[in-house]
């Protein structure tokens, strides 16, 4: 087993260096390759398989394969006791391969063969624990995945107009139906990538290992519908697309708030995840589909260092999730905790580090473009909450120790280590030898000294709040009041969001199916269309038996019945 961990991580490996290095390539003689392979024409429409090689779909396959390897290299050591691990293997391989499969086709029919694989293989490994937690989170899951699937079908049969699925050759034209390919794709795009209406799902899907939160649910799966929306970011000046950005941007401020009121550390960082997915949806709509971009790399390593390092700590605390049984842990897992450190304070866009560089750049983009003033204060402040859920959780992981759980029930070896040695490498320098490749030319940023220093008053406002609050009795005295507990209950329930999207749903969907169940399954459907054909036969049985009774009548009537034809 270990063998076959060891040759994936090093296939992965060789492949995503490979596969990096070309995209910076291509991105500096600045050329693009178009493979394309046809099945069969129907029609004037043709059938093909399309392969597009450019510096942003090498760079984000380079991106893949590097934290794919680094999580199946850390898996072995992590997954060491569970008795299908090859099982998980293959799952996460076949993961990475729909992802490829979507990241490299400009073909809307190959996307979606991909986008369905990134759905049903995210759903496996959602259950792979097989207890009534896991099974609920990838029922909801698959269910609103599913939303998206249609979406692109969708998308697929409109494209039937243009007599081809290549979207990159139609974009450029303002038809009269694009805006319906804008909504579905958009659908699409906000499914995948979690934004409001859609956010329940990415929480839930944390019943998974972590090795799959940090390579699925950080950097592949949900940030596959910000890929597809940069794809199809020509849409975007086209039409107006401001309900879009308030939802993103309501996104970014509900996951920001709701991690300050979190204990559970998985689902910390997976509020954080859907934060900086909103953030790189803000960058797109506002009109920068590179920043964005650039940020969805940046993120992918950060994400992925943060899932891993969350790992080893919940594995040495006793398999124990909630943060305010930790504390005092760099003693004990130094290499571990460095690395947490290094990913939190990327998260929040701490200096020189790679989260600065995309992060500072979309704060400066957003405050030189022509906006409304909502949308940057919003933005502004879900900034700021992301500074106080980072060093919120620092201060419970590193700080403060109560003595209430034993530790060390696990402890750190090479392979765990390495790993992350390698993504805390990948979040120290991507970010700043990406800038320089994806902006040779510094944008022109004008800002008068009042608009620079509002970032860093907002981050410095943050950390001293956070300080203060869980530092003092006042924060205990107002915990108590029931107004504010049932704040806290809705702003720690995603504005009860996935009670929407689950009690809703099936409390009366459940009684319309089963009302369904009886009258058209069980009822007339049984009656005209599962039993037609067997009623048809017994009563065509009958008819023949009756023919071969030899009767002197019957031979008289159709004698009679032959005789009138014929004279007719």
């Amino acid at each position: 087993m270990m063998i076959m961990y060891m040759i994936w991580s090093f296939t992965f490996f060789v492949v995503g260096v490979l596969s990096f290095f070309e995209g910076l390539y291509f991105l500096l003689i600045d050329e693009v390759v178009f493979c394309d392979w046809e099945f069969f024409s129907l029609n004037s429409c043709s059938f093909v398989m399309t392969l597009l090689f450019d510096w942003m779909s090498l760079l984000f396959v380079g991106s893949v394969f590097l934290i794919s390897s680094m999580v199946i290299y850390y898996s072995y050591s992590y997954m060491s006791s569970d008795l299908t691990a090859i099982r998980f293997l293959y799952l996460v391989v076949l993961f990475v391969f729909s992802m490829m499969f979507m990241i490299m086709s400009p073909n809307l029919v190959s996307i979606l063969l991909g986008w369905d694989g990134l759905g049903l293989v995210s759903y496996c490994l959602v259950i792979y624990f097989q207890n009534v937690k896991s099974y609920s989170a990838g029922m909801l899951t698959i269910l609103i995945n599913r939303i998206g699937d249609i979406s692109i079908l969708f998308s697929i049969a409109w494209f039937l107009n243009n007599g081809s699925w290549h979207f990159l050759y139609y974009l450029f034209y303002d038809t009269y139906w694009f805006f319906l390919l804008l909504i579905m794709v958009s659908v699409a795009g906000f499914t995948k990538s979690a934004q409001i209406p859609f956010s329940s799902w990415l929480p839930a899907a944390m019943a998974a290992p972590t090795p799959v939160s940090a390579l699925v649910h950080s950097s592949t799966l949900v940030t596959a519908g910000v890929y597809l929306l940069i794809r199809f970011s020509v849409l975007f000046k086209l039409y107006d697309i401001s309900l879009l950005l308030l939802l993103s941007v309501l996104t970014m401020f509900m996951s920001g708030l709701g991690a300050i009121f979190e204990y559970d550390l998985k689902s910390i960082i997976a509020l954080s995840t859907l934060s900086q997915l909103g953030l790189m949806m803000v960058i797109l709509f506002i009109g920068s589909c590179y920043i964005s971009f650039f940020h969805l790399l940046t993120h992918a390593f950060f994400s992925a260092l943060l899932f891993l390092c969350a790992g080893l700590i919940i594995h040495c605390m006793n398999d124990s999730q909630d943060i305010r049984f930790m504390g005092a842990l760099s003693g004990q897992f130094p290499c571990t905790l460095a690395g947490f450190c290094v990913a939190n304070l990327s998260l929040c866009g701490f200096p020189f580090l790679s989260g600065f560089y995309s992060k500072d750049l979309s704060i400066e983009f957003i405050q030189m473009n022509y906006f409304n003033s909502f949308v940057y204060i919003m933005f502004m402040l879900s900034i700021g909450l992301t500074v106080c859920y980072t060093f919120r959780l620092l201060y419970y992981i590193i700080y403060g120790y109560l003595g209430v759980l034993s530790g060390c029930l696990y402890e750190e070896d090479f392979l765990m280590v390495f790993s992350m040695f390698f993504l805390i490498f990948m979040g120290l320098f991507v970010g700043s030898g990406l800038s320089w490749f994806i902006f040779p030319f510094p944008s022109f940023i004008f800002l008068s000294i009042y608009s620079k220093m509002i970032p860093l008053f907002i981050i410095s406002i943050s950390v001293i709040l956070i300080f203060l609050v869980y530092n003092s009795s006042v924060f205990d005295l107002v915990y108590g009041l029931n107004i504010f507990s049932l704040f806290i209950n809705f702003v720690g329930n995603m504005w009860f969001m996935p009670s929407f999207s689950t009690f809703m749903v099936y409390s009366q969907g459940l009684k319309l199916s089963i009302c369904y169940e009886d009258l058209i399954s069980m009822g007339w459907g049984e009656y005209l269309f599962s039993c037609s054909m067997s009623f048809f036969n017994i009563w065509l049985s009958k008819f023949n038996s009756l023919l071969q009774l030899n009767n002197l009548k019957l031979f008289f009537i159709g004698f009679i019945l032959l005789a009138f034809f014929i004279y007719l």
